[in-house]
């Protein structure tokens, strides 16, 4: 059952086909893991959904977010994915927002996989751009096209996921999550002003690693950097970590830092 404007609700629920979120894309959104009605890393995914409206320069209160992740959560039972979304709301034609916004925000949860977290892809580096230019590269904007279209090239390809390099040709990020790779001891993921989202789960590695002693830093990486590693892994809030079997042609074999991170997020989630 959705939550909408406040309340949960049954049956279809009426959207303004002036909304900038669906005319613009003008808007953002989250996707958090819960288990058995529990949303994990709760406060990090509220803290990073309301920060994102307000770079885009309108307000919506955290605890209603909260409110809307947690009732649809709540009648979610196993591992389910909740999605919440926010856009700027209905506005005249054109580019320039209204004066004065009224955003309109909802949420929504969707069974995944028991298998799915922490299970091991491939991936396929697509010639789209990731473009690190863009402010809106930094959050999770409605403009998920690049991203859909990539992962349409992968699954083509015969791969799980899509990699992204930036329009300087470094390595950014896989469509639907966060790169690191492994160098002994060393774990490094892109920063984010490569064009890369702050991910939840990516923040909770880098906290995690000097505890299990690695030394984890953000650089930048190039291709030839990754295909060279000792290991590759994903990250995003419904995988946990994702070991990479493969990019392209190029195989990975399972490395004990990746199986130690897992082991170790596995605690901080709960699962």
């Amino acid at each position: 059952m959705p939550w909408f404007d406040g309340a949960l609700v049954e049956g279809p629920v009426p959207f303004d086909l002036s909304d900038r979120g669906l005319t613009l894309g003008d808007g953002v959104f989250d996707t958090a893991l819960a288990i058995d009605g529990r949303l994990v890393f709760e406060a990090a995914h509220v803290a990073r959904l309301a920060a994102a409206t307000q770079a885009l320069g309108f307000f919506v209160d955290p605890e209603r977010m909260g409110q809307a992740m947690r009732a649809v959560a709540g009648g979610a039972g196993g591992l389910a994915a909740v999605r919440t979304t926010v856009t700027r709301g209905s506005g005249p034609r054109g580019l320039a927002p209204p004066l004065e916004p009224r955003p309109v925000l909802w949420a929504s949860a969707a069974p995944l996989p028991p298998a799915l977290p922490f299970a091991s892809l491939t991936l396929h580096e697509t010639a789209i751009r990731r473009n690190d230019t863009s402010p809106a590269a930094r959050w999770k904007t409605l403009g998920y096209l690049d991203a859909v279209l990539a992962a349409a090239e992968a699954r083509a390809a015969g791969f799980d996921e899509a990699l992204f390099c930036n329009t300087r040709g470094r390595v950014a990020c896989a469509g639907t999550g966060n790169l690191f790779a492994v160098f002994g001891s060393r774990l490094v993921t892109p920063p984010l002003s490569d064009g890369v989202l702050a991910g939840i789960v990516r923040a909770e590695v880098l906290a995690l690693a000097p505890k299990l002693g690695f030394v984890a830093e953000e650089r930048p990486l190039e291709i030839e950097d990754v295909l060279g590693a000792e290991a590759v892994f994903l990250t995003n809030s419904l995988r946990g970590i994702a070991p990479v079997r493969a990019i392209g042609a190029t195989p990975f074999a399972a490395q004990p830092a990746v199986t130690a991170l897992s082991e170790a997020l596995r605690a901080e989630m709960g699962l």
